[in-house]
């Protein structure tokens, strides 16, 4: 990646990361104007920047987040003397003559903080494998591909747009909202020889439609009922489980009014 389409995705992955505060702490200060002022900057600036990321350099079907967390434990480096021993050509396994078990030696075993269960052929494989996966370029995407993608990315400022010509109350953005959506995933649907990365950021997109049944105002007429009642149901008769449910029932009202944690 150039170092502009870097950038492009850092500033994306901190607005990512801060839309939330932003538009609560936003609230706490300026009231509601203030927060759908913010709500509307951040979706602004998020629809600009993917949008130039798919059209100007080519990016792709776009992962949320951005950039892939990195999972040190997997890229831990190796341990110095591991290093010393590879260079100098030493061998860091023994098979066994009967069993044909591969196991580390003990003249080569690494201090505790780079020790894993694999031997090292696997960790090595596993390793390149990860970088090879990380690596692999996006797909190209096709005219009917590029519009699905362009109707994802704007499909946070069509449902604001929608609110604010129709109202919080009304059904018509949640339904503009899930159309754009379903339409979205039904022209990327055609796409082969995906790899691994975008078919995980699919599955994703396609979990998240679950999200329609928490969204108002479907979840004010027909979810909120019912997913409460299952979770009082569960945290009366199942044991252990009311840890977890109590805490959501209560929850569930301030998420509803957070718009970035359930329409953002």
């Amino acid at each position: 990646q150039s170092l502009p389409q870097q950038k492009l995705l850092t500033w994306l992955s901190v607005l990512e990361c801060v839309e939330v505060f932003a538009e609560m702490g936003t609230a706490r200060v300026w009231g509601e104007m203030g927060r759908w002022t913010i709500i509307v900057l951040i979706q602004l600036a998020k629809a600009i920047l993917r949008l130039l990321l798919l059209l100007w350099y080519k990016a792709g079907i776009q992962t949320s987040p951005p950039i892939v967390p990195l999972n040190r434990e997997q890229q831990q480096p190796l341990h110095p003397q591991d290093m010393e021993d590879n260079s100098s050509g030493k061998d860091q396994t023994y098979v066994g003559r009967r069993s044909s078990r591969v196991v580390r030696s003990l003249q080569n075993t690494p201090s505790l903080q780079s020790r894993h269960w694999g031997s090292p052929q696997q960790r090595e494989e596993s390793q390149s494998r990860r970088a090879e996966e990380m690596n692999q370029p996006p797909t190209p995407l096709g005219l009917q591909e590029t519009i699905a993608e362009s109707i994802y990315i704007t499909r946070p400022l069509l449902h604001l747009l929608s609110l604010g010509v129709w109202g919080q109350r009304s059904w018509k953005p949640w339904l503009l909202s899930a159309v754009l959506d379903i339409s979205s995933l039904s022209l990327l649907s055609d796409l082969k020889d995906l790899n691994r990365r975008e078919r995980a950021e699919l599955r994703r997109r396609t979990i998240l439609l679950l999200y329609y049944l928490l969204r108002s105002p479907f979840y004010d007429r027909y979810s909120e009922g019912r997913i409460l009642l299952l979770l009082r149901l569960l945290a009366d008769y199942v044991p252990g489980v009311g840890f977890v449910t109590r805490p959501l029932m209560d929850y569930l009202p301030a998420w509803q009014k957070i718009y970035f944690y359930n329409w953002g």
